[in-house]
């Protein structure tokens, strides 16, 4: 927020004016209100000498700006800062504090800070569903019409920073998510196996890997928001994809499908692979095994890879698509991924104007190219390109097999969400208390709840 000028402050420019004023000196003129990018480039206008060393530097912005980002990646906040200075330099006068939060604790903390004063300027903002409770609460300024850099963004990714209701859009969207199987190459090497391209040549790694002592698939079923995750990144090419999502939508199917229900059979069928006790593993707890060595295979989204990087940077790690399970509707391997967020400003925020410059140059191309070396993310603008291997793998799959991680993207619109159904379905599932059925029942009878299906 911007600082406030103490009264000691105004009391002694006051005393120095009427102390000039009492000399009879002339004021130098001022110069009027510009965009800070012309007050940092413009020299004086009557500045008619050869310039002193003082005259060169840059005139001082007449207005010192903190803004305030908030975010749920606290793994990112090293590498935020380092974007962030950047566009400190490009913009004197601006300075940018990025604070980060537990992501699991963000979005009742960033309800609460969006309410009065002392909240961000500039917010991280969950996308599609996650980001309508803030906008029906008239706390996001609209920013279409205000942020030229939207037009750089297709109508799809734009999609999941929109209001469902007015059609407005609150957030200049930074990444995109894909789904796939992370596996341990120096595992694969040892074991003599290599990346599975059919479903029988899955299940035969697995048994190869499970022989050898290793934990095959090191899955979090404790943290149910991932269980979804891995719902999707094996069940897609079962229930159809793509296909299945625009019949769904026009109300041609349900989630009681009998290749929908297949699909979430198969994550139970996965189980012997899973550590023991599956249900007490953590989400921390399956990426230590992983980046251990204890486990082979770790099924999550392409947001993995600077904390791979960052935790076992010597680690030999490679990416593959879950071949497609017998009887799958569509006969090729699928990448579902998402439009993970966008950053939005605040309507209660008393920096707005230079907050919604901040958010108009995170959708340049020069930001979109940072946050992908250094998040390590992808971003939605196709100029940037990923320099790790990793992230270029996961842009080539979705960009040949895309697919979308639909309960996320089209069911986290109401109360309760697609995403949450799904994962507590499956977390009881895998204790045994439901059947694939019930879980697809449960799952059907919540979205009907508040959905309506876009028949033509």
């Amino acid at each position: 927020m911007s600082k406030k000028i103490t009264f000691v402050m105004l009391l002694v420019a006051a005393l120095l004016a009427m102390t000039l004023a009492a000399c009879g000196q002339a004021a130098t003129p001022q110069p009027t209100a510009a965009p800070q990018e012309e007050v940092a480039t413009q020299a004086p206008a009557e500045a008619t000498e050869a310039p002193t060393e003082e005259a060169t530097q840059a005139p001082e912005p007449e207005k010192n700006v903190t803004l305030t980002v908030w975010s749920w990646r606290t793994e990112d906040e090293e590498a935020y800062n380092e974007i962030f200075d950047v566009y400190e330099k490009e913009h004197p006068g601006v300075t940018v504090e990025f604070v980060p939060f537990v992501a699991t604790d963000y979005n009742n903390i960033l309800a609460t800070g969006l309410t009065g004063e002392g909240g961000p300027d500039v917010v991280q903002l969950r996308a599609y569903g996650g980001l309508q409770p803030l906008v029906e609460a008239g706390q996001l300024v609209p920013l279409d019409g205000k942020v030229k850099t939207l037009e750089n963004f297709t109508p799809d990714i734009l999609k999941g920073a929109m209001g469902i209701k007015d059609g407005h859009i609150y957030g200049v969207p930074f990444g995109i998510q894909v789904l796939g199987a992370y596996y341990n190459k120096d595992i694969f090497d040892e074991l003599g196996l290599s990346e599975p391209q059919t479903w029988d040549e899955f299940i035969q790694a697995l048994d190869k890997i499970k022989e050898a002592g290793y934990i095959p698939l090191a899955v979090p079923a404790k943290d149910t928001w991932m269980l979804p995750i891995v719902h999707d990144t094996v069940g897609a090419p079962r229930y159809g994809g793509p296909e299945f999502e625009k019949k769904i939508l026009a109300g041609e199917t349900d989630f009681t499908d009998p290749d929908y229900v297949a699909s979430i059979q198969l994550v139970k069928d996965l189980q012997p692979y899973m550590p023991e006790h599956v249900v007490g593993v953590g989400y921390q707890d399956a990426r230590t095994l992983f980046i251990t060595g204890q486990a082979a295979i770790f099924i999550g989204g392409s947001f993995e890879v600077g904390f791979w990087r960052d935790q076992a940077p010597e680690m030999n790690i490679g990416v593959f698509r879950v071949p497609p399970a017998p009887n799958s509707v569509h006969d090729g391997p699928l990448a579902p991924g998402w439009m993970d967020g966008s950053y939005g400003v605040n309507a209660n925020s008393d920096a707005k104007e230079e907050a919604i410059k901040l958010v108009e140059w995170m959708g340049t191309p020069e930001f979109a190219q940072m946050f992908t070396e250094k998040i390590k993310q992808l971003s939605p603008l196709p100029q940037a390109k990923p320099t790790d291997p990793l992230l270029q793998k996961f842009a080539d799959f979705y960009a040949e097999t895309p697919a979308s991680y639909m309960l996320l993207v089209d069911f986290r619109y109401g109360d309760p969400s697609g995403t949450t159904l799904m994962g507590n379905g499956i977390q009881k599932m895998l204790l045994g208390e439901m059947t694939a059925e019930e879980v697809a029942q449960s799952l059907q009878e919540g979205i009907s709840q508040w959905f309506k299906p876009q028949k033509k």
